[in-house]
Formats: structure tokens, C-alpha cells, sequence
């Protein structure tokens, strides 16, 4: 019996792993440039996103992906702010074959790092004396299929060149 318990721990070593090791802000930044002139404005916003997710590999079998989401919003011609968090986190990841790791460094890992960005942006925001931001999800599964079909064009339009 415990040969089996022995055989099983070591069959499940081998096979796929993934841990989430630590979630940080690595940083963070906010502009109120027209302030406080703008807060005597008719608040009519208008907000546009950036966003962004890169990944370098750490020791091992560890990796570092950093989500940004970089927020400009105006009210009619004028900048009311602009506010930018890089949300980052270390994940171990081991046993995955390159596609699965490209998908789950592209789309998985920064859809877990989604809510704490969101979250830090809008307390950032609500700091700034400015309506909380409260950003939709985003389908970074959908993101990452576009960038491959983007990256997989690219290459077709390389190759007939």
C-alpha cells in the first residue's frame, strides 16, 4: 500500500504544475494635470484603456507576468487624469508543453492578475477625488487568440514577401 501512495506523489510531480507564488504592485502612477479646474467642469467622460501583459522567465521553472492598464479619461477636450498600474505576479509553472505555456502566460495568468489591477486603478482613481472607474472584464482568452492570428498573418505576409 504504501508503494502505491509512493508511485502516485511521484506520478503527479511529473505531470503538469501551476502556483500562483506572489501578486505585487510594481507600479503605480496618477496625473491630475487640469486640477482643480476640472472639477468644476460638467463631468461628461470619456475613458480610453490600454492594455498590456509581458512575461520574462525567472529561475527555474518561475516566471514574472505584468499586466498594465494605463487609463486616460477627458472631459471634452480636457485631460481630467491619467492613471497607469503595472499589477505583477510570480507564478511556477512546470510540465506544460509551448502552447500551453504561451496560452497560460498570455491569457491565464493575466486574467488573475485582471481584479487586482482593476482594483488598485479604482481606489487610485477614487483617491483622486474622481468618480471610481469600475472597469468590465476582459476576456484575455479572446486577446490572446487575436494576437496569435495577428502574429500568424504576419508571418504568412513574411513568408509570400
Amino acid at each position: 500500500m504504501t508503494e502505491q501512495v509512493t508511485n502516485g506523489a511521484a506520478q503527479a510531480e511529473q505531470g503538469p504544475q501551476f502556483s500562483l507564488q506572489r501578486i505585487y504592485v510594481k507600479d503605480l502612477s496618477f496625473e491630475a494635470p487640469k486640477s482643480p479646474e476640472i472639477f468644476r467642469q460638467e463631468w461628461a467622460p470619456s475613458v480610453a484603456l490600454d492594455l498590456n501583459t509581458r512575461q520574462k522567465s525567472l529561475d527555474g521553472d518561475f516566471h514574472e507576468v505584468v499586466l498594465t492598464l494605463s487609463v486616460t479619461v477627458k472631459t471634452g477636450e480636457e485631460t481630467a487624469f491619467i492613471a497607469e498600474v503595472q499589477q505583477a505576479g510570480i507564478f511556477l509553472i512546470k510540465g506544460l508543453d509551448a502552447a500551453s505555456m504561451s496560452h497560460t502566460l498570455g491569457a491565464f495568468c493575466p486574467n488573475l492578475l485582471f481584479p487586482y489591477a482593476r482594483e488598485a486603478l479604482d481606489n487610485l482613481v477614487v483617491r483622486g477625488s474622481f468618480p471610481a472607474l469600475m472597469l468590465a472584464p476582459v476576456n484575455f482568452d479572446a486577446l490572446y487568440a487575436q494576437e496569435l492570428q495577428r502574429m500568424q498573418a504576419a508571418g504568412a505576409e513574411t513568408a509570400q514577401a
